[in-house]
């Protein structure tokens, strides 16, 4: 696979080659363009697209578009860092043709992911892909890791005959309800059928808690191509719900009250083949290693919320007893702790073991999301951090001495209170680098003055379509 990794001088013959018998065969198959897919700081997907024949020369040199896109808000304003938000300069999208999908639920398309380079052939340093491919491969050298991800995909699905702006959910069915997968079980095969033409591997699809409120789960892949699945799910979703006459919203909050839409991290680190959350002699199961990359993701999530909860109304869905996990807790399939330790069905163990990762949801850009959970429990690694006591139950439950001697303190309740910690967390921000850090902060304080006198209501319908 081509990592896009080092400067490109200019053209790529062996992936024009590729990219021209690969159009051939799309253009075969009835497919007349292609979908270019990134994901902005405030984690609305963007696209450009290019006619099926251009595919060749999208592969060689790239497709224009400008850099003001990684200070867009989710309203579509722009604003402005040292070296972002002005109208001047030019980037390339780089498609990836490993990952190329053709679309399923939009008859005539093709997807992929794309790489963004400088006109120089430099990666971009504000590329969030590029990024999270820097902290796996820096996981490789350095510690000899390798790593497993999904990210669970939950929303509400609604009439596209509602007033505009207005949710009213699809179905009536009650929280996890077999009457919703009934009245809605041409739409949930139709959705399952392009999800498995596009060789997304679906491990459950189920009815959720809100209201119209659904839920997918897909299989584990390395975490690049595992945060390309979640945007490629999503697209489906939306290309699906929208030919059944139903709208998609992945928001955090459709409601400022009541339960929102997750996007909970599965996370896994492997050394030589080996799953280290299972098979060591810690608790329960999980090898010394294991344990301080959990410890490192717990102690850096006060700071991480600004990454994997960015809008202001995630934290309409951060609330305590919720199943959210709003704490700094940790436990083995306790719901309610921020890091759920996931052990496995005995006999699955091995492949199955994994932290859940729950205070994350679907406003965050999947690559930033996953390449900071893993340079937080790198840096727990790195350092031997000592996991705490477990939590059992609801820690919202505990008083304050027993809180404060196991560690377990509420994570913010705004984006505010995630800024001033992200801005505090020396390694989350090294890790970024500046032109990624300035781009979260000056992105997050962005939201946070266009939703300035707004109440909770207004908030979240501000909200409730740009994801």
């Amino acid at each position: 696979m081509t990592t896009l990794a080092d400067p490109l001088p200019g053209g790529r013959p062996g992936e024009v080659e590729r990219a021209t018998a690969l159009a051939a065969e799309l253009t075969g198959r009835g497919v007349h363009g292609i979908v270019l897919a990134y994901v902005d700081t405030a984690g609305v997907g963007r696209v450009k697209t290019v006619p099926t024949a251009r595919l060749a020369a999208a592969s060689a040199w790239g497709v224009g578009m400008s850099p003001v896109f990684d200070t867009f808000l989710a309203n579509d304003s722009i604003v402005t860092t040292d070296v972002l938000g002005s109208p001047d300069g030019d980037l390339r999208l780089y498609p990836d043709l490993d990952h190329l999908a053709v679309l399923a639920g939009q008859p005539g398309w093709a997807w992929a992911p794309v790489d963004r380079i400088t006109q120089e052939g430099e990666r971009h340093p504000g590329c969030s892909r590029t990024f999270l491919r820097h902290v796996v491969m820096d996981a490789e050298e350095r510690h000899g890791l390798s790593f497993r991800a999904g990210i669970e995909i939950e929303w509400a699905l609604g009439l596209d005959s509602a007033p505009a702006g207005v949710f009213v959910p699809a179905t009536s069915g009650p929280a996890y309800g077999a009457t919703r997968q009934v009245e809605l079980s041409d739409y949930g095969a139709d959705l399952l059928s392009a999800l498995a033409a596009q060789g997304v591997d679906v491990d459950q699809f189920h009815p959720e808690y809100a209201a119209g409120q659904f839920e997918l789960s897909v299989g584990a892949l390395d975490p690049v191509a595992a945060a390309d699945r979640s945007v490629l799910v999503r697209q489906t979703v939306r290309a699906v719900s929208g030919r059944h006459g139903l709208r998609a919203s992945f928001a955090p909050a459709v409601f400022a009250q009541g339960v929102g839409n997750g996007g909970h991290v599965h996370l896994s680190a492997w050394r030589d083949g080996t799953n280290l959350h299972t098979g060591g002699e810690r608790r329960h199961g999980m090898t010394v290693d294991a344990e301080s990359f959990a410890a490192g993701v717990l102690a850096h999530l006060p700071a991480l919320t600004a990454i994997t909860a960015p809008s202001p109304a995630s934290y309409f869905r951060l609330q305590p007893s919720q199943w959210a996990g709003v704490f700094t807790a940790w436990g083995r399939e306790t719901r309610e702790a921020a890091v759920r330790v996931v052990t496995g069905t005995a006999g699955q163990r091995a492949q199955a073991a994994n932290l859940e990762v729950k205070p994350v949801d679907l406003a965050a850009n999947p690559y930033l999301a996953l390449g900071c959970l893993i340079a937080a429990g790198l840096d727990g690694l790195t350092t031997s951090a000592a996991l705490p006591e477990e939590t059992t139950g609801d820690p919202a439950h505990l008083g304050a001495p027993e809180a404060k001697a196991r560690g377990v303190r509420r994570l913010p309740t705004s984006l505010a209170e995630s800024v001033a910690e992200f801005r505090g967390d020396e390694r989350l921000r090294a890790a970024l680098g500046p032109v990624l850090t300035d781009a979260v902060i000056a992105v997050r304080e962005g939201e946070i003055a266009a939703v300035d006198g707004l109440d909770d209501e207004q908030v979240a319908a501000a909200y409730r379509w740009r994801y």
